[in-house]
């Protein structure tokens, strides 16, 4: 085989290609279309981009990151299947670099190209630049009557993203995903900088960034919390909006991307922005080795270049009707599932392989255990209807590395139809809106609401029994980075979010949150004594349901924002953890430690298999019942009256009906299990034993400052009655001397 055959087929692994005069001896060979981005193979290299109906691309090199203008712009000239690609042999790792792309400007049409804009690659690994506000960005000329109409011809070089070419080698060693099942998994949602920036354990220049979440204070206290799972607001690159900055703002939640592919260099303890790569990498190794879960909150729904007067940026004028979703008879505007001016076009092929490219990188490349997909109905729609069967959801759980990490959705968008909680197929969990609601209005005193609680601590088996999913399909929160934290659940009627600058019209107005009588913070005892009892037993409910719990970070510290519902854009104390802690407040973080511990102890909490209502593998009682305070079991009429708000739940510890994973059965503790959503104590008579074994208490909110496990022995009842106050919730156990395996699910 000659060398030229060779050259033909392995392209520029082996091609030497001739020297360019006309850009200072730099080398431009034909590439391949494979893989798209700036992909460093070690010899040179690659660069691939796709744009459908562009005329022609070039990419431009740039010296630094100070510089205006691209040292080199060289013109792509191969070109497959819509994707434009060249290799340079002689660039390395730590070039900076962008696109421009010729085509027609015809907004009407829905065609936006301008070679004016310098273009962010979707597939850039990290950036060396960020994006600098101004009017320069736009494709169109802001403020001319013609709206988005009249192209901007000024270059937007000076003030535009760039990519950097990143070398991808770490070394990983031994570390492997945790992979904890589903049923014994605690998530925990935290932001990437607001739970270290103001600890004063962690380095000061690790605060804020992924190292600091590698860091020895910070894993410590996840472990003693008991949480197997971290799940990470949006860490892919985002653009904080011009209206934001202008008012001395920022978004801080980071719900819209601009480089599915770059972790944000905001959250980065380094300047140079290939640091931020190794160091993301490096956080995840480290908490691997707790085993500790990653897994990332991402927005692959749309994007941060926003409605037709949005800016330039990357996708939009690399190819608009490939990569967004336009309004069928008139292309100039863009369907909007998301609220927030454009929604990605799922249905296109090279789109949906953007999204499933950038899924691989951060499993592959990067070790992330799972994703929460924020709207997720959004990629679910046809052409309007939300579609359960979609090529997105067919391809995913067809992928070999895909299909096994922890897939859950947010299971709404903001479209007609789009509330789509218990539909999503199986392989996918839900963030399950209805326990939240359900919960919140059960421990407001909402008249009504024993029947839907109590289907909610079951695991909610009318929405995913049917479908063949099991009790972990359910994601139970009661509070969550967007609304109120639990602090402020029980001490705030009306969101206070005038700091957000838009005259308190933003964010929820129905928070079936409860106050207590008096608005905010106050001093007098009573009150605040029922609300962290009401707090305590809010988090009692989460841990004792059947599903997987997600608790906020910074509720078990009892952490307030003042009443701001939507603190998106509060980059401040408002949002961040404070560590400076009250007594009660330590008291909170104990109780919240020993509840999660007793779930992880106690296999009947969290079960893979819906209960029977009946007894099991010869198991004497029911492996679940119901009961009112006077001991009856409760049948239908009990489940009419709507002014009930006390009830309790017995769980048999020896009709789970599951083995563990040596085959051999689980067989726990019975549990009971009670609640009072009501001003007065109650008198609950407890179910006799067959064997006349008595109940001992593991744990009640009632109790102000619980003790810590192991400084006494649970309290043993001397008869079958429970005293149990106001707004409480009690976990009593069946006391069985008999040797067991609770050890759980193996």
């Amino acid at each position: 085989m000659d060398i030229d055959r060779i050259a033909k087929r392995f392209g520029p692994l082996v091609e030497r290609g001739p020297y360019d005069a006309d850009r200072g001896g730099l080398r431009v060979l034909p590439g391949s279309p494979w893989p798209l981005g700036a992909t460093w193979d070690g010899s040179g290299v690659n660069f691939a981009l796709f744009s459908e109906h562009a005329t022609a691309v070039d990419l431009c090199l740039f010296d630094s990151p100070q510089d205006e203008g691209e040292s080199e712009r060289i013109r792509l000239t191969e070109r497959d299947g819509g994707i434009w690609h060249c290799y340079l042999p002689d660039v390395r790792p730590g070039q900076l670099y962008g696109y421009r792309v010729h085509g027609p400007w015809r907004p009407e049409e829905g065609q936006r190209f301008n070679a004016h804009k310098l273009l962010l690659d979707p597939y850039a690994m990290t950036l060396g630049r960020q994006p600098v506000w101004h009017d320069a960005l736009f494709g169109y000329q802001v403020g001319h009557p013609d709206a988005d109409l009249a192209p901007d011809e000024r270059d937007s070089a000076p003030w535009a993203a760039l990519g950097m070419v990143v070398d991808p080698a770490f070394t990983w060693g031994d570390d492997r995903p945790p992979r904890t099942p589903w049923e014994r998994t605690v998530i925990y949602e935290v932001h990437p900088k607001g739970f270290t920036v103001r600890n004063p354990a962690i380095p000061d220049r690790l605060r804020g960034t992924y190292a600091g979440l590698a860091t020895a204070p910070v894993i410590d206290y996840l472990r003693a919390l008991g949480v197997t799972a971290i799940e990470l607001l949006p860490v892919h690159h985002h653009l904080d909006q011009r209206y934001l900055e202008e008012k001395g703002l920022a978004n801080y939640w980071g719900y819209d991307t601009l480089a599915y592919f770059a972790p944000d260099l905001r959250y980065a303890s380094t300047r140079n922005p290939a640091n931020a790569v190794r160091e993301f990498k490096m956080m995840v190794r480290a908490l691997h080795a707790a085993d500790i879960e990653v897994i990332l909150d991402v927005v692959y729904n749309h994007t941060a270049e926003g409605n037709h007067l949005g800016p330039t940026l990357s996708l939009r004028g690399i190819d608009n009707l490939s990569y967004y979703r336009t309004v069928p008879d008139n292309p100039r505007y863009y369907m909007d599932f998301t609220g927030t001016g454009n929604t990605l076009n799922a249905q296109h092929p090279r789109t949906l392989q953007l999204i499933m490219d950038s899924l691989r990188y951060w499993v592959n490349e990067m070790h992330v255990d799972g994703f929460r997909f924020d709207l997720a109905s959004a990629l679910a729609r046809g052409l309007f209807e939300v579609d359960r069967l979609s090529a997105f959801f067919d391809i995913i759980m067809q992928d070999p590395v895909l299909s096994r990490v922890k897939l859950i959705a947010e299971p709404w968008d903001v479209g007609a139809g789009g509330y789509q909680v218990g539909n999503f197929p199986v392989g996918w969990v839900e963030w399950n809106g209805k326990y939240r609601d359900t919960v919140r209005r059960f421990w407001r005193g909402e008249f009504g609401s024993m029947s839907d609680v109590a289907t909610r601590i079951a695991g909610s088996s009318d929405l995913y029994e049917a479908s063949g999913r099991l009790p972990f399909a359910s994601i139970n929160f009661v509070t969550a980075h967007d609304g109120f934290t639990l602090r402020d659940l029980v001490s705030y009627d009306q969101k206070h979010n005038e700091a957000n600058g838009e005259e308190n019209r933003d964010g929820a107005d129905d928070n079936e949150s409860w106050n207590m009588g008096v608005e905010g913070e106050t001093d007098d005892a009573g009150i605040l004594t029922a609300r962290r009892r009401r707090m305590r037993s809010l988090l009692t409910t989460l841990f004792v349901s059947q599903g997987v719990p997600m608790l906020l970070a910074g509720d078990e510290l009892g952490r307030t924002q003042g009443g701001n519902n939507n603190g998106y854009c509060q980059d401040n104390e408002i949002s961040w953890l404070d560590w400076r802690l009250e007594d009660w407040q330590i008291a909170q973080l104990d109780f919240t430690r020993r509840l999660i511990r007793l779930r992880q102890e106690q296999p009947v909490l969290g079960r893979r298999r819906f209960f029977q209502g009946r007894p099991i593998r010869g198991a004497e009682i029911a492996d679940i019942a119901w009961f009112v305070p006077d001991g009856h079991e409760i049948d239908e009429p009990h489940w009419n009256e709507a002014w009930r708000r006390s009830f309790g739940l017995r769980l048999a510890g020896d009709a789970i009906a599951e083995c563990d994973r040596e085959g051999r059965p689980i067989v726990g503790d019975t549990l009971m299990i009670l609640f009072n959503a009501w001003q007065d104590a109650v008198e609950f008579k407890l179910p006799r034993d067959a064997r006349g074994r008595p109940w001992e208490v593991l744990l009640d909110t009632a109790d102000v400052e619980p003790l810590p496990e192991g400084l006494k022995p649970p309290r043993r009842l001397r008869g079958h009655t429970y005293h149990l106050e106001g707004w409480s919730t009690a976990i009593l156990r069946l006391v069985d001397e008999r040797a067991r395996n609770v050890r759980g699910h193996g």
